[in-house]
Parts: C-alpha cells; sequence; structure tokens
C-alpha cells in the first residue's frame, strides 16, 4: 500500500470516527415513544464534504497556534572552549563530546552524530570550541528570552538567531538551577512574543503543540496532547511540577514551547524519557507560572529568593493513614520541625498533617513544597493543620530559604549487634549506647537503632536503613528494645504502625503493616 492510499485510509478512518459521533450527538434531539413511527428515519450519516469541513477546521486550530508561536521561538547557540589535557597530542585516538550525562539527559549538549567541535593544540593541552543548541521563547518585544538554565549554562558566547536569519549575541539575565530556568536577553525591538497563558487551567487531554529546534531542525512544529500535570521525582531538578506530553520532543527543544490551540505558551519544554535518547512520547515542561515566577525574580533581581518553613513534610501512603487513623492520604505531614525556625515559631508541630497553605488545598509533600517556594520570604502565611483529628489554623512568617547545602559525612562504622530482632516487621534493633550514639550523631536522642533489616521484608519495602533511628511507635516514645518489642507484640497481621524515624539529620514518619 503506497504513501498516499494509507494517507487516504487515515483520513477516511478519522472523518468516519467524527461522522459517528455527530450521528450520536443528535440522538439527543430524537424524541423516543413506545408508540414510535415506523416510517421515522434514522439521522442521516456525515457526508464526506462535511467530513472534510471537519478535519479542515481541526487542521485551522494547529496552524492558527503554529503560526502564533513558532515566529517567537528562536534557537540559541551555545559556544563553549573547553581545554582539555591530551597525552597523544594532536592524534587523540578519542572522540571528546561536550557534557556529561546530565547534559546529555537534557539535550544541552552536541550528539555522538553532530559533535560540531573545532580543536586548538597547544603542546599537550587541547582547547576545543564546542557548540551546542538550544531553544528559547521571545516574551518581551524588547528582547527578553526565556529558555533553560542548562541550554546556557558554562557558556562563553550565546548567540541567538531570529526568522529572518539575523544574529545577535546575547547576554544572561539571570539562571536558577534548582528550576532549570533562565532569562537571557538580545539588544533588538519590536520582536514577536508569546504571551504566557495559566498552566493550573491545563486539562489532561488537551491538544498541544511543542516548537523548538531538534537536532538543528529550526522552527520545528509537533503535535500531542497533555498526559499528566504535576510530575514531581522525575530527578531532573530541585523544584518540580512538570507538565507531561506526548508531543514528540527531541535534542535541542529544551527551552522551547508547549503552547495550547489558543497559541498561549503553558509550558518550557525541558526534557525527555527515554533510553535511546529520542522521543518516545514522554516529555516534560516547565509550567508556565513556574517559569513565570522565576523569570520576574530574575529580571527585576537578577536572583531567586524562596520562602521557607524550616520544616520537613512527607507523603501520605494508605499504611501511613491508616497506622495514625486518617481519612485520607491528601496533605503533608510534618515529619520533623526545626527548632526555633518559622514553622517552630508559628506553632507547627511534629505529626501535623498540613492540608492547606493561604487557603490553597495541599496535596502532598511537593505540592507544599512548591507553594512555599513561591512565596517571599518574610510572609505572613495561614497553614491549617490537622492534629489529632482536630482542624486548626496558625499563622507563620516565613524565612529565606538559604541555597547552598551542607554536606554530610557518611559513617565509617557500624553498630556492633547486642540486639533483639522483631520477626514480624524484618528488622534488627539494638538499644541506642552513648558509643554508637556518638558514632551515628544521635547524642541525647532516645530510642532504639536498627542494626539489620531483612531483604524482601516489610520494613524493607518501606524504606526502613541500617542505621536508622526509631523514636516513636504509633505516636509513644520508644526508649528501649524492651518497649519496642512490646508494642509490636500487641499488633496482629494487617495492622499497620506509623514509626517515627531519625536517620543523620532528617527526621519522617514510616508506614509498615504486618503481614
Amino acid at each position: 500500500m503506497n504513501t498516499k492510499r494509507r494517507l487516504y485510509l487515515a483520513v477516511t478512518v478519522f472523518a468516519a470516527f467524527l461522522g459517528g459521533l455527530m450521528v450520536a450527538s443528535n440522538f439527543g434531539n430524537v424524541s423516543i415513544s413506545h408508540g414510535a413511527d415506523k416510517t421515522d428515519k434514522p439521522p442521516a450519516a456525515i457526508s464526506a464534504a462535511q467530513g472534510r469541513a471537519l478535519l479542515n477546521q481541526f487542521s485551522a486550530a494547529f496552524e492558527e497556534a503554529s503560526l502564533k508561536v513558532n515566529t517567537a521561538v528562536v534557537p540559541i547557540f551555545n559556544e563553549q572552549v573547553v581545554e582539555v589535557q591530551n597525552p597523544f597530542g594532536g592524534n587523540d585516538p578519542f572522540q571528546f563530546f561536550f557534557g556529561d550525562d546530565f547534559a546529555q539527559r537534557f539535550f544541552g549538549g552536541p550528539s555522538p552524530q553532530h559533535p560540531n567541535a573545532r580543536r586548538h593544540n597547544n603542546d599537550n593541552a587541547e582547547k576545543q570550541t564546542v557548540h551546542s543548541l538550544g531553544s528559547g521563547v521571545i516574551v518581551s518585544k524588547d528582547g527578553y528570552i526565556l529558555t533553560n538554565n542548562h541550554v546556557v549554562e558554562k557558556a562563553d558566547k550565546l548567540t541567538v538567531m531570529l526568522g529572518d536569519k539575523k544574529k545577535y549575541t546575547a547576554k544572561i539575565i539571570g539562571t536558577d538551577p534548582q528550576t532549570d530556568v533562565a532569562v537571557i536577553k538580545i539588544d533588538a525591538d519590536n520582536l514577536p512574543a508569546v504571551t504566557l497563558g495559566n498552566s493550573d487551567e491545563v486539562k489532561i487531554g488537551e491538544w498541544v503543540i511543542a516548537v523548538g529546534n531538534p537536532f538543528e531542525l529550526l522552527h520545528t512544529v509537533t503535535a500531542g496532547i497533555i498526559s499528566a500535570k504535576g510530575r514531581s521525582s522525575v530527578g531532573l531538578a530541585d523544584y518540580e511540577d512538570f507538565i507531561q506530553t506526548d508531543a514528540s520532543i527531541n535534542p535541542g527543544n529544551s527551552g522551547g514551547a508547549l503552547a495550547d490551540l489558543d497559541g498561549n505558551v503553558i509550558g518550557i519544554n525541558t526534557a525527555i524519557s527515554s533510553p535511546s535518547g529520542g522521543n518516545v512520547g514522554i516529555g516534560f515542561a516547565i509550567p508556565s507560572n513556574m517559569a513565570r515566577h522565576v523569570m520576574e525574580q530574575l529580571i527585576k533581581k537578577g536572583k531567586i529568593t524562596r520562602g521557607y518553613l524550616a520544616l520537613v513534610p512527607q507523603d501520605i501512603d494508605d499504611n501511613l493513614a491508616k497506622a495514625l487513623k486518617l481519612k485520607g492520604t491528601e496533605g503533608a505531614l510534618v515529619g520533623d520541625v526545626t527548632p526555633d525556625g518559622p514553622a517552630d515559631k508559628g506553632g507547627v508541630k511534629r505529626g501535623d498533617i498540613i492540608v492547606a497553605f493561604n487557603g490553597d488545598k495541599v496535596k502532598n509533600s511537593i505540592g507544599l513544597r512548591n507553594m512555599v517556594a513561591q512565596t517571599a520570604p518574610g510572609t505572613s502565611v495561614q497553614i491549617t493543620l490537622l492534629r489529632d483529628g482536630r482542624d486548626m489554623q496558625v499563622t507563620v512568617i516565613l524565612g529565606e530559604r538559604l541555597t547552598s547545602r551542607d554536606a554530610r559525612e557518611e559513617q565509617s562504622e557500624e553498630p556492633q549487634p547486642d540486639e533483639q530482632t522483631s520477626k514480624k516487621l524484618g528488622l534488627a534493633i539494638q538499644n541506642l549506647t552513648p558509643d554508637i550514639a556518638q558514632q551515628l550523631g544521635y547524642q541525647n536522642e532516645p530510642g532504639v537503632v536498627v542494626t539489620e533489616v531483612a531483604s524482601g521484608s516489610p520494613a524493607e519495602e518501606a524504606g526502613m536503613q541500617q542505621g536508622d533511628l526509631i523514636k516513636e511507635i504509633n505516636r509513644a516514645a520508644v526508649r528501649t528494645t524492651r518497649e519496642f518489642n512490646r508494642i509490636i507484640a500487641r499488633l496482629g497481621s494487617g495492622d499497620s504502625v506509623a514509626l517515627l524515624v531519625r536517620r543523620e539529620q532528617n527526621t519522617f514518619y514510616v508506614a509498615i503493616q504486618i503481614p
């Protein structure tokens, strides 16, 4: 079957499908009675001309959206000079590529098919001029461009090319690696600019287009739907709330636009999930609302400031909800509160369930974290809590989150076992001695230490690890292995137990169902 015949068959099938929808919709206008007249005829099927008209309308929506967005999506050329020591002089048998696994995953570096690197030999040192290609979205007529941080990072020179092939050197206004957002600017006027839509209103299943420059094919438009919203724990950034789409996204699309059929940009294309590096229908875009919030701060201040509660939130699964006698799994459970931090001063306590932040519903820990991060430090916020089955409100003045992270030393010594084993849970525990407390950093902390976790046990499935300190069981303090085993012995098969666990500097809850 040739291509034209296959295309004709596909269009015919789609037209028949639309016709079926119209026929079905007409049934709503048919009067049904027990004594129906035998002369009544079913609604006429859609004609071929009507089918073509519908298809043309369908196509026109994509055409108008593409025309509106395409001219405002530009290629960004990143040029870097990298010095590499070459023991082979100018006859290096290895092929060098810009970037590491992170850059390749994010489309920032040149692919093996297009390394595009020039080398400058200097004795045993070799300088490489390496080029990579990404995309950007013009957001203002005077030259501000929204893109990904990984598209512009480490650049010695950035070049933007407009639709008329004119090139401009761009300067970086600001970057935010924690969301992978960056803003650059070119000196130009009267540029075509996109409209940033409201990503909160995006619906799963909605048609969208992705515009960018994949594989050096400039101004490429692909189509698909919104596959999911609120994707987190993807491992691409510190703050994640990705829109997932099956619109084709490939290397070079990073920083480009994800737009609805009205031509409003509702996301900045960022990455794909793919074992091969090419499109498999799983792409991720930063929601426009998050990108806009970061962009406005970068343009105004050149940096990002984020609110800070100083607590450890965690998600609530079915076992944890059952163990804590909760009605559902929505909300964020407070695993720990930093002493004298904003949350502590506002009255938030460990074990509270945060269900609303400034009137907005909190679905999970990631949602809470993003809400706090997008609120300015010093803001007074209302937090709705569930504590011991009762709703209550507290007022917290947010602090400012620091971007640096303290490095934590790994413990090199393991506690020696003088232990009693809880066979129900599949872990071994022992009393916390002064020596063990010193080794693990648990000085002046009550609890029992996990010395072993059985493979395939309920404890392992729940994420328990050797060296964890169990402080509470079902909100009752535990100080010795005897207390621990006495409480566990009272529980039967199918019961869920909530353990308050400290691991290094973090405290959180773990739910385990007893088999």
